[in-house]
């Protein structure tokens, strides 16, 4: 029989850590997370629907690039920021332009990135953007 087509970019966590994620950890962090070292807070419109959204992430910066290990797939969240081709990220209390957003797959290049993003590179998907 065949099953629904494999995801582009691999969840590596369980479906009940991604509710149980979504529904009771992220609503307690959204409003601390743009201070929290490591952890941001990306604004997004939905593609269809033009609502905003706000989702927790892990970002990791180097220079005038901002990347996430995309360990729960690719998400709505991550959909959302590929159609529009940029969005804004709070990080350390300050907010962040970011455009040109591109995702480097499970194993790819992800020379010049920061050390723990490239460590994770090698079992996830890694999304990149340019800091405006």
């Amino acid at each position: 029989m065949a099953g629904s087509p494999k995801p582009h970019h691999p969840n590596v966590f369980p479906a009940w850590l991604d509710r149980i994620q979504t529904r009771y950890m992220n609503p307690m962090l959204k409003p601390v997370a743009k201070y929290l070292p490591g952890t941001s807070l990306v604004f997004h419109r939905g593609r269809r629907s033009g609502q905003e959204y706000r989702t927790v992430v892990t970002s990791y910066r180097k220079g005038s690039v901002l990347a996430v290990a995309l360990g729960h797939g690719e998400a709505d969240w991550v959909k959302n920021v590929m159609t529009a081709g940029e969005a804004d990220i709070a990080r350390f209390g300050k907010v962040l332009h970011v455009t040109d957003p591109r995702i480097i797959p499970v194993g790819g290049d992800t020379t010049g990135l920061p050390w723990r993003v490239r460590m994770q590179g090698r079992r996830v998907a890694v999304l990149v953007t340019d800091i405006a």
